[in-house]
């Protein structure tokens, strides 16, 4: 997956936005991102199982810092303090597709 061409953080929306291609732009709620964090302390990394329960994650998260993690992800540390999960090109593709409800080839 390649990485975006553009990313862009509305604070004030809690959106995090990623445009793909010229025609291709998502807008993911911090939130959702957040729920859907793959690290070892929201998933267990033997069985693949979510810890993170979805609800605890609040409502109004923020986003407070934002970094890129090689040429492969965003690293994100999120008002709730959380900060150890990576979000690949290809996982934050999926979360745009599964709010969009399509699956890519």
């Amino acid at each position: 997956m390649n990485a975006p061409i553009n990313i862009r953080v509305h604070k004030e929306r809690r959106i995090l936005e990623l445009q793909w291609s010229e025609s291709e732009v998502a807008e993911l709620p911090f939130r959702t991102v957040r729920q859907n964090c793959r690290c070892a302390v929201c998933v267990d990394e033997l069985t693949g199982r979510q810890i993170l329960d979805p609800e605890t994650v609040p409502i109004d998260l923020g986003l407070l810092e934002i970094s890129l993690a090689g040429n492969y992800a965003l690293r994100i540390r999120w008002s709730d303090n959380h900060d150890s999960g990576l979000f690949t090109w290809r996982h934050l593709a999926a979360i745009s597709d599964a709010l969009a409800g399509r699956t890519r080839p």
